[in-house]
């Protein structure tokens, strides 16, 4: 069951704040255990850039064999304001008859992920699940399943933990409100 965060934290002073873990790794690993009992390595697919921190921490804590693979969307034009979808740099390795988890930093309108999902599916993998850090349903244009979410938030633009503003504070240890 997602955790619903209903208020974000407020961006810090200082952008080197100490920060909590957002989901802990035994919470990952238990949700793994989905994967126990395939053969090959689960292929992890991150959405460059914004889903990298949460992607490494999610590989770290991994009990089972995996392999990376990337893909760039972005769907933001400048600042906070919703632009057109671009895909760039599709996976590389293949897919076929592999277990495939696509890792997303937040899921606003859908767009992004059912694009990406319907170009993967036609890879033909055995399994496809989707792992996003945050959910933001206020924004939902289209539906998609979040097979693990970490954390539903409000109708807020958040940076920080991999997200940024106009390529800024990605590096930010915590999730944070803009304005």
């Amino acid at each position: 069951m997602p955790e619903v965060l209903t208020e974000p934290q407020t961006t810090p002073a200082s952008t080197h704040t100490a920060g909590h873990a957002m989901i802990p790794s035994s919470r990952i690993a238990r949700r793994s255990q989905v994967y126990a009992d395939i053969e090959t390595p689960l292929v992890l697919v991150v959405i460059l850039k914004g889903a990298t921190v949460f992607a490494a921490d999610l590989l770290r804590s991994l009990s089972i064999p995996a392999e990376l693979e990337f893909v760039r969307a972005a769907s933001y034009g400048h600042g906070t304001s919703p632009g057109t979808l671009k895909l760039a740099h599709m996976v590389e390795g293949p897919l076929l008859g592999r277990h495939v988890l696509l890792v997303e930093d937040i899921v606003d309108s859908g767009h992004t992920i059912d694009a990406l999902t319907k170009r993967i599916v036609r890879l033909k993998p055995a399994s496809l699940r989707l792992a996003a850090l945050l959910d933001r349903p206020a924004r939902r244009q289209v539906e998609v399943k979040i097979d693990f979410t970490g954390f539903v938030i409000p109708d807020r633009f958040v940076i920080g933990y991999g997200l940024d503003y106009a390529g800024l504070y990605r590096e930010l240890p915590g999730i944070y409100s803009l304005g």
